[in-house]
């Protein structure tokens, strides 16, 4: 009897797993952050974002395509004897089965991995995401957008940012927007009606179950890739991820009428009008949420 349990191959693939998922579920994070928006009634507005963005799946996944340039090399399964758990030595016929089925999978997987690549180019507007140079890459593209005003990247898939723009919202307004990315889930959305209200609605600074902060899968992958990071088979320290902490502030002030809101304080007055707080935390439970009526 032969046994194809291989707990190395399995971490693999639940990490490449976790990659993935975490692709499809939320490609950006806020971390330390001051965000301001300022909307006037008759549709003039400002916003700012000052502060950490984290882009964890291109660093990880960058780890990932370094560590597949190192050719895998077939390793033979334990076989044991077929009235007990004892090992015993493998036969040639069993061996040259095991490298047979060995070679389809990794042909399989070779081909998975090469429609897994355009896939993540795609997603990632064309970078390729297991290269090293990509992360800067998208930090120089960023910079050519207007309303960024520096972007550094500070390594391990964090960026620290400078976003600031002004306008006039005679159409919706979305951040980020990241030229080319056709998957980047948005921090701050501002949406007008027909009524001539306006919805604000900053789902990135929520619970991940809103859009925001990192999802369980991107946890899971962190978790995974630096246990892997650790040592393998039991050897190297233990090390903790360094996960994505969303902390800051995102404040809201203006002259226009204020219809709902979800803050535990309610509007304050100020010189400006009005203003609206919300401090964020990986204890926040709703992402900040207001409805203002815009001068027709």
């Amino acid at each position: 009897m032969t046994a194809h349990f291989n707990p190395r191959r399995l971490f693999a693939a639940a990490t490449a797993l976790g990659l993935s998922m975490l692709l499809a579920a939320c490609l950006i994070s806020p971390g330390k952050f001051s965000s301001s928006l300022d909307v006037r009634k008759d549709g003039r507005f400002s916003f700012s974002y000052t502060g950490e963005i984290y882009m964890l799946g291109l660093s990880k996944l960058a780890e990932l395509g370094d560590r597949n340039k190192e050719p895998p090399v077939f390793e033979p399964s334990t076989c044991y004897k077929d009235d007990s758990m004892d090992e015993r030595k493998c036969t040639k016929d069993e061996l040259d089965q095991q490298k047979a089925d060995w070679d389809t999978e990794q042909n399989r997987k070779s081909d998975k991995d090469k429609r897994d690549g355009e896939m993540a180019k795609a997603m990632f507007g064309g970078l390729d995401p297991t290269d090293p140079k990509a992360a800067q890459e998208f930090a120089d593209r960023l910079s050519r957008q207007a309303g960024w005003k520096s972007v550094i990247y500070k390594g391990d898939g964090l960026y620290q940012v400078d976003f600031a723009i002004s306008g006039r919202l005679d159409h919706d307004f979305n951040f980020p927007t990241i030229e080319r990315f056709p998957m980047a889930n948005s921090f701050v959305t501002l949406v007008r009606r027909a009524d001539g209200s306006m919805r604000i609605d900053a789902t990135g600074f929520g619970p991940s179950s809103t859009g925001g902060g990192m999802s369980n899968f991107a946890q899971l992958a962190a978790m995974g890739a630096a246990m892997d990071k650790a040592g393998k088979d039991g050897e190297g320290k233990d090390e903790k991820p360094v996960l994505p902490q969303m902390e800051g502030t995102f404040t809201f002030t203006t002259d226009a009428e204020i219809l709902a809101n979800n803050t535990d304080e309610g509007p304050i007055t100020v010189t400006t009008g009005k203003k609206l707080e919300w401090k964020v935390t990986p204890r926040t439970t709703v992402a900040p949420t207001a409805l203002i009526k815009l001068a027709n």
